[in-house]
């Protein structure tokens, strides 16, 4: 649990400083730092996807995994989501730029890749890398988002403790299940997407990563099919 408690500290150690000194602190300084933990996620990412043994398990499951996640367009459904929640808190007595903040800060720390791989990386290996460099960006983020917004940045922290904590607990419950080669396989499957993430932060391509989630997943049944017929893996 430890990297959703470090994600966890950057976000309200971010947005304290945010509402009190953020105004102050240069777009371009901003923009800057992001980008040097975007060029820091792409290594994150190149470091893990070597972690393979079976480059063709890898590439199956990011294209039975892309197939899967478009016909269900877990991008789409994200967004639906988000925009639910967000009518929802600024609707009524609970509308106001609290609830906004609240709302769209968690949203951007939940919902994404980098919190899923994160936190099952955690769970599974103990490996906190990824959650360490997203707590680097959630904490610029937190910064520049409680600047404009206010406080309510800082409570989105705890839906991140509740969310990742959770995924990271039921990963480690699977750690004496899954054999190490599958652990290997799912982290390089895992590591492309989080290359994609750094591209994105870069904004040199626009991925939706989103619909490749299915992809970490697949790993296992193809790693288990290629033991079961003696593929070389």
């Amino acid at each position: 649990m430890i990297g959703t408690l470090v994600n966890v500290a950057a976000i309200i150690i971010g947005g304290v400083i945010g509402c009190i000194f953020g105004k102050a602190f240069p777009e371009k300084m901003r923009q800057t730092v992001i980008h040097g933990i975007g060029l820091a996620t792409l290594l994150i990412g190149a470091s893990m996807a070597l972690l393979t043994k079976s480059p063709l398990i890898v590439i199956g499951s990011l294209v039975t995994g892309g197939i899967i996640g478009e016909a269900i367009d877990i991008e789409l459904r994200l967004r639906k989501l988000g925009g639910w929640l967000e009518d929802k808190f600024q609707s009524g007595e609970s509308s106001g730029k609290f609830a906004k903040a609240f709302v769209t800060t968690t949203l951007i720390y939940c919902v994404g890749a980098m919190a899923i791989m994160g936190a099952l990386e955690s769970g599974l290996r103990g490996n906190n890398s990824i959650l360490y460099a997203k707590a680097m960006l959630d904490g610029v983020t937190s910064l520049v988002f409680a600047a404009t917004l206010g406080i309510g940045v800082v409570l989105s922290a705890f839906s991140v403790l509740l969310y990742q904590g959770g995924i990271t607990l039921f990963a480690g419950t699977l750690q004496g299940v899954l054999s190490t080669a599958i652990v290997n396989e799912m982290s390089a499957a895992g590591g492309l997407l989080i290359v994609a993430i750094g591209l994105n932060i870069l904004e040199i391509e626009e991925i939706r990563v989103g619909n490749l989630l299915p992809g970490i997943f697949m790993a296992i049944p193809l790693c288990l099919l290629a033991n079961t017929f003696s593929l070389g893996f």
